[in-house]
Formats: C-alpha cells, structure tokens, sequence
C-alpha cells in the first residue's frame, strides 16, 4: 500500500484514523476544515478570503532570477534523505529558525520543535526560494494548504504547467484547496499528460526528480521570475 505523510503542519497537528483498510489524516487547527467537495462558492470564498489578506502585504516584486536558476538549485539538493525520526535535513533547521516559524505556529497552533520532524516538502519550497532571494514571490510555509491559497490570494494560481511552478497535489485526486497534501517544484510539463517534477520527502523522505500524472494534480502557484 503506497503511504504517504499528510500535509506540511507539525506532527502534533496531524489527527489519523483508519477507515477500511485506509489510512487518513487532517490537520487539526482549532476550527473545523472545509468539506473537501469542490463547490464554485465556496472556492470562490476561499480566493476572496486569501486576497483579502495578501492585500495587507505589498505585490510580489520581480526579481532578477529566472526559473532556471532556481531549479538548478532545487535539482542540486537531490539525494538529500530525512534522518530515522523523519527530520534532520538543512530544510527542517532553516525552517525552525526562521521568523516564518514563529508566524506559522502562531497561525496553526503547535510549537516551533514540532517542526523538527514534521512533513518537510514545503520546507524544501521554501528554502530553494528564499535562498534566491525569491521569499516574496514564492512564500514561505510549512503547511502546503496555506501556501496555495497565498498563490491563489496573490492572483498568481492557475492549472497549467510552467517550469518553475510550484505544484500542489492530492493523491487521491481531489481539487479544492484542502485535499492538498504535496507540494514541490516544476521541471517541465512532459507532454503527455505528467509533469517532471523535483519535490522534497518523496519516496521515504528524499529530495528527488519524479514524474507525476495530472490527475494528481489541484493546480499550481506561479512565482515571478526574470524573463
């Protein structure tokens, strides 16, 4: 059976249950979560909520590094595995002290050594933008629903595959916000249906490049990159 760790939050925030003979989880923030069915008001709702907040911050500004830039360092980081606790990667440390931490536990509960094994794949997102200067344009986050609504918050969300492009998955093929549970970065859009991605905790908790079908897909945040 193909597992796989559920949604970039801390570990204490993670609630499993079994049904049958699946395994599922949901983040536990305070407040009940969003039905996961894919309703037009209530997605509407959510970009409407997700603007008004990205309107507090300035526009994302446009920064003198292209998109094969920033995948030449996302591809470098491949090989990179998380230690026996599920944590222990450069990603997890960066995170931990940054001032991100601080504003994310605050936003979903927990504390900041929750992050130490926690799910990392929007960690490593995060670290290869911010290490380009890129923070302001392809966020910060540990929590993979947040970081797509910020996208979508910014008008920068959308379903077709470009290289550089975060992509945000659901492996059960769901669609709305909420059913996100992976995230990671485009190479190159394949052609036939999949996408070449490079993702970090893949495949037992490595950085590696995957190929990856659409239907795995629920869309994809496009940062600004130089031309």
């Amino acid at each position: 059976m193909f597992t796989h760790r559920l949604l970039d939050a801390p570990k204490n925030q993670l609630k499993a249950f079994t049904l049958g003979s699946l395994v599922l989880a949901q983040v536990v923030t305070g407040t009940a979560l969003a039905a996961h069915a894919d309703t037009s008001p209530a997605k509407d709702n959510v970009i409407a909520a997700a603007r008004e907040e990205a309107a507090k911050t300035a526009k994302m500004p446009s920064r003198q590094v292209s998109a094969e830039q920033l995948l030449a360092l996302a591809e470098k980081q491949v090989g990179i595995s998380e230690n026996g606790s599920g944590g222990g990667t450069k990603f997890h440390a960066w995170y931990m002290s940054s001032p991100r931490a601080k504003e994310t536990v605050a936003r979903d509960t927990g504390t900041i050594a929750g992050y130490a094994d926690a799910a990392w794949c929007d960690m490593f997102v995060s670290w290869v933008g911010t290490q380009l200067g890129l923070q302001d344009t392809v966020g910060t986050d540990a929590y993979t629903v947040a970081h797509a609504k910020w996208f979508a918050g910014h008008d920068r969300w959308g379903t077709t595959p470009k290289p550089g492009a975060v992509v945000f998955f659901s492996f059960n093929g769901g669609k709305s916000f909420d059913d996100i549970e992976h995230v990671g970065f485009v190479i190159k859009d394949n052609g036939d249906g999949t996408i070449k991605t490079v993702e970090g905790n893949t495949d037992g908790g490595k950085v590696e490049i995957r190929t990856r079908p659409a239907s795995q897909i629920v869309g994809y945040g496009y940062p600004s990159y130089a031309a």
